[in-house]
């Protein structure tokens, strides 16, 4: 598909409608918005726009419509499967200055929000009110709420309080053509006709531009604990997870990091005196929190874990009650995928299979890897089956990077789909893993999918080149 190159004439429109401000052409700036973090992958935009408001969005996305202008939206760019990449040129949507919290409602536990806001700001302002936001992505503290929305993002937490369509209640969009549609409700039942909203929840910024988010709040639990249990076997460490869900322990987060991933992010933070030193036995560790409202509660629920895996490992359990502790160790935890892109090209496999599933496919994993000579690190959302794998590009030629590590994936994916998991669980497909989509999804459900996109953006002027094989 084809669009029309951006003309002085059309950068003349945007500058009426915008403000030559904030219509871009600044070739640094463009640079800036032709990546997110995934990968190294580069593809600039003609403009960037960065509307104020809604009435801006929606006669820009009337003005592309009609002229076959392409628009790519963007939130904070810390994207990992390249769906903020304008790969066709054109427009890129810049949504940073939609970022007012609109109304925080205490008595409904309700926040309505443009999407512009840095989730941690949302979630700091809502626990202020004493209400939760829970759904946090590991670049909370710079990434949107739009694009968590556009992206269905999960996090730590999601083992027990579900990912960001759990939350959305309802949704301002502008289509394609510039119409502008409320969906859902301020309720928290609705059964009256088609789930729009939900439809847009993960949908990429392929089918409209997310505008206004209403978002379901819950009471802050006031005590958390963090334990820190190290494992020498990965195999066992995967296999605690169920152990421990199986003793009736929900906990807040249930995170797995192999011993690579978590010495990595200890150098990474070596310097902030952020740093753990780990022992050559030591192949693997969970990171299990607890929250709630009564300390003594949380304390018998880590009794029970720890009672639970006894037969799993021996080692030393480290338990963390003050914030400034277990600050420390979620540190580690979330900037394990920014260490390891420090050493090396980097592609990101963002698996999920059932719970009972994870050890298996953890031993899959590393047995491909041996088999297409690639290294792996792995971490992830252990408690809801959702394994991060890294696969390195060290030591490896540009050949066999480029046309052995896809075979590698697509064997890592197959075994997902016919374990019952599939091959994104909250980074979404975009533009990296679009390819794979035929091992998920039958030709009619894409059909189905693509009938459905087109339905919402006729001329397909949305975030092209994303999601569906080419």
């Amino acid at each position: 598909m084809s669009f029309k190159v951006i003309e002085k004439k059309d950068l003349d429109f945007f500058n009426k409608i915008l403000g030559g401000n904030f219509v871009v052409t600044d070739p640094e700036m463009l640079k800036e918005n032709s990546h997110d973090e995934t990968e190294d992958l580069s593809f600039f935009p003609e403009v960037i726009l960065l509307p104020h408001k809604t009435a801006e969005i929606q006669k820009v996305l009337s003005y592309c419509n009609e002229n076959n202008i392409c628009v790519t939206p963007r939130g904070a760019g810390t994207g990992l499967s390249g769906g903020a990449i304008p790969f066709k040129g054109g427009v890129s949507l810049d949504m940073k200055r939609m970022n007012r919290i609109i109304n925080i409602d205490e008595e409904n536990f309700q926040v309505i929000t443009q999407p512009g806001v840095i989730t941690e700001e949302l979630q700091n302002a809502v626990e202020e009110k004493g209400l939760f936001y829970p759904v946090d992505p590991a670049s909370r503290g710079s990434c949107f709420i739009g694009g968590n929305v556009a992206e269905n993002s999960g996090g730590p937490r999601a083992v027990k309080y579900g990912t960001v369509k759990d939350y959305v209640l309802g949704l301002e969009i502008v289509l394609s053509d510039g119409k502008i549609i409320r969906t859902g409700t301020r309720t928290l039942k609705d059964a009256t006709g088609y789930d729009i909203t939900h439809l847009i929840v993960g949908s990429e910024g392929t089918l409209a531009v997310i505008t206004e988010i209403t978002l379901k709040l819950i009471p802050f639990p006031k005590k958390r604990l963090l334990m820190s249990i190290p494992f020498t076997s990965e195999e066992n460490a995967t296999k605690a997870v169920n152990v421990i869900l199986k003793m009736g322990v929900i906990p807040s987060a249930l995170e797995f990091m192999e011993r690579e991933a978590l010495k990595r992010s200890s150098e990474f933070l070596k310097e902030s005196s952020v740093y753990i030193e780990v022992p050559e036995r030591i192949e693997a560790h969970l990171l299990v929190e607890v929250d709630g409202n009564d300390t003594d509660d949380l304390y018998n629920e880590a009794e029970v874990i720890t009672e639970a895996i006894s037969s799993l490992t021996e080692e030393d359990i480290a338990v963390a009650e003050l914030k400034q502790e277990q600050d420390k160790l979620w540190k580690l935890r979330r900037v394990i995928g920014e260490a390891v892109k420090m050493g090396s090209i980097y592609k990101e496999v963002d698996t999920v299979v059932p719970r009972s599933i994870l050890p298996a496919l953890l031993l899959m994993v590393k047995k491909i890897g041996e088999k297409y000579g690639f290294k792996t690190i792995c971490y992830g959302h252990a408690g809801d089956g959702n394994l991060h794998v890294n696969i390195l590009k060290e030591g490896l030629t540009d050949l066999e990077w480029s046309a052995e590590v896809p075979k590698g994936i697509k064997e890592i994916f197959q075994f997902v789909v016919e374990m019952g998991g599939t091959i994104s669980a909250e980074h979404g497909i975009g533009l990296v893993q679009k390819k794979y989509i035929p091992i998920v999804f039958s030709t009619e459900t894409i059909n189905l999918m693509k009938s459905i996109k087109n339905i919402f953006d006729p001329k397909g002027i949305l975030n092209p080149g994303k999601i569906w094989p080419d």
